[in-house]
């Protein structure tokens, strides 16, 4: 099928727009693969150091007789999705020796839970550790050792952060390695009725305590369709994970054979063979928009509106909001899985998956084949799944038909014609809504406003019995600048009880929901924050305020709002306390959140 030719001029326009950046960015990157292996330019004395704890490798390392794969690590075992790296470095060494190369860890990235932190102090570094494990993943590769590298990580900020240096160091070929998700616990539908219950008293600790551990059970990703696992499906729509490996469980023979090619690959596609593919040649604007089709066809995460933008500003292309909405016009909802759905990541990979929406979006032209990815030339590779036959890892084409329609359907007939993510703008500045899993009547939400300054405020309130009536709940002060941009989960379950009351209800907020959001209206990520001059900074209560995704629009209609004084709150104590005090510098230099709320980029 021919290219959807409104695809075709969304993915021109980013290209001329991008045009300045892209070609500088190459100019840099072809400048440094003409230099050779990067160890080539180490003296006796660098390469000494680099290579005392390599045995009987040493002599090859130093002849540059075979590649060298730096091992970019995010393992620590208090994340669930992480835990499953720690024998990952063994075996990518022994794997990496039988494919006649050489492998090291380069470095490790920190990996903190967003899980552990919602709604905790902690949460107002999560966004910021995006940079942190782009700078960490830097320091990894500085030592100029390596002919490719391997990355490995899952979760919120840890992947963006790797492919922000992996587009940094782009002359270098890099792969994304996965673990995989956890296997199915409680249904999500029963927890998220826990929580509801728990937030209206109904049930007290212990049987809220009861339900998350049944849910989050074991090794590999959380099972639901957050961020980590639309980061797993970005990866295969770039091109920088092999076909099919995103949604293989831990601790599975598939599984380890997956990780035993990753390897291999990763030493063919050096600059010491014929098959050279550096990152910078995988992320193009043709791989940015591939992964947007993917966002919107699943009903991806918000967070990735942040994140997707910083990576593509790593590697010279200027994404907008405005692409993220004229995407999802233009993209079918394929996809329905929690909280979009009641179905988890282990359903959607059996009823077909990746390779199946992958194939399919293909035939439909809404998607760029002719894409170089680290699999080889061309995206329908993708339309494949992994197998193993007598022990050896095989691909063999994908479902072309959805093997449940509750949970995957076929383009010609979607869950819904165009895609869960919405530009909103007006004078209350710009934002994005997630509407895949919203009611059609709650499109447009035009009601008072009820103002708060932090999530516990808003909660407070709800015990009180203050919000059970219509209304928009504004929560500011929650942007990059004014405290990190913490998720602000924790008023999911909330605000849902209030729309199973009858309540029309929506949020507003310069900070971030979560990948986890789902039935609720929100207006997120509005910029300009309030701490940057943001209208949102004036709002009172009782404001009438008008959320309308149905025409993009995010208004406050009261009259006489500009002329005011904006609020000022007392944000000192956002300076201090579990770490955040290391954290001044990135505050005080933060980007605006549609330009992707970055620091290093």
């Amino acid at each position: 099928m021919p290219l959807d030719s409104r695809l075709e001029r969304i993915t021109d326009t980013i290209r001329e727009r991008s045009r300045p950046t892209r070609d500088r960015y190459l100019s840099r990157m072809r400048a440094l693969a003409q230099e050779g292996p990067r160890r080539g330019h180490l003296d006796c004395g660098n390469q000494a150091h680099a290579y005392a704890a390599m045995g009987d490798q040493k002599d090859d390392l130093v002849a540059e007789r075979v590649p060298n794969i730096g091992i970019v690590t995010a393992y620590n075992d208090m994340l669930s999705a992480h835990q499953p790296f720690k024998d990952y470095p063994d075996r990518i060494k022994a794997a990496a020796r039988t494919a006649g190369a050489t492998a090291q860890v380069a470095g490790g990235v920190p990996a903190m839970c967003d899980g552990v932190t919602q709604g905790q102090t902690g949460m107002e570094l999560s966004l910021f550790s995006r940079d942190v494990i782009a700078l960490a993943a830097g320091v990894s590769l500085s030592h100029n050792t390596f002919d490719s590298a391997l990355y490995l990580g899952i979760c919120d900020k840890i992947v963006p952060g790797l492919v922000i240096a992996a587009a940094t160091f782009g002359y270098l070929p890099g792969i994304f390695v996965p673990a995989g998700p956890m296997t199915s616990g409680l249904p999500n539908d029963e927890k998220a009725r826990v929580r509801r219950d728990y937030a209206e008293g109904k049930v007290d600790r212990k049987a809220l305590m009861a339900a998350e551990m049944a849910s989050y059970h074991g090794p590999g990703t959380c099972t639901f369709y957050g961020t980590a696992n639309s980061n797993q499906m970005l990866m295969e729509f770039m091109g920088l994970h092999l076909p099919g490996a995103s949604f293989v469980n831990p601790g599975t023979p598939l599984r380890d054979a997956l990780t035993d090619a990753a390897t291999e690959r990763a030493a063919a596609i050096t600059a010491l063979g014929n098959a050279y593919t550096p990152v910078c040649d995988v992320l193009d604007e043709r791989a940015y928009v591939n992964g947007l089709v993917g966002l919107m066809a699943t009903g991806g995460s918000t967070n990735l509106v942040l994140h997707l933008v910083a990576m593509a500003r790593a590697s010279g292309v200027h994404l907008t909001c405005g692409d993220f909405d004229e995407i999802s016009g233009i993209v079918p909802l394929m996809a329905r899985v929690y909280p979009n759905g009641l179905a988890d990541v282990n359903h959607f990979h059996a009823a077909g998956g990746l390779p199946f929406m992958i194939g399919r979006l293909l035939e439909a032209g809404l998607l760029h084949e002719d894409v170089q990815t680290v699999a080889g030339l061309g995206l329908s590779a993708y339309a494949q799944e992994p197998t193993l036959k007598d022990g050896q890892l095989a691909w063999a084409p994908g479902p072309r038909d959805s093997l449940n329609d509750k949970i995957l359907k076929s383009p010609e007939a979607p869950f819904a014609e165009t895609g869960g993510l919405r530009q909103v703008r007006g004078n209350l500045g710009l934002g994005v809504m997630k509407i895949s899993a919203v009611a059609p009547d709650l499109h447009v939400v035009e009601a008072p406003a009820r103002v708060f300054h932090t999530q516990d405020a808003v909660k407070a309130a709800f015990r009180a019995g203050e919000l059970d009536r219509d209304g928009v709940i504004v929560v500011r002060y929650q942007g990059p600048r004014a405290n990190g941009m913490p998720e602000l989960h924790g008023l999911t379950p909330i605000l849902t009880v209030l729309l199973q009351r009858g309540h029309r209800v929506a949020l507003v907020t310069d900070g971030r929901m979560s990948g986890a959001s789902g039935k609720v209206p929100a207006a997120i990520h509005v910029s300009p924050e309030a701490l940057d001059g943001g209208l949102i900074g004036k709002l009172q209560d009782g404001d009438l305020l008008r959320v309308d995704a149905a025409s993009g629009r995010l208004e406050v209609l009261t009259e006489g709002v500009a002329s005011r004084e904006a609020v000022q709150p007392d944000l000192s104590a956002n300076g201090h306390g579990v770490g955040r005090e290391l954290f001044d510098v990135f505050r005080a230099t933060a980007g605006p959140s549609d330009q992707g709320a970055g620091v290093v980029v």
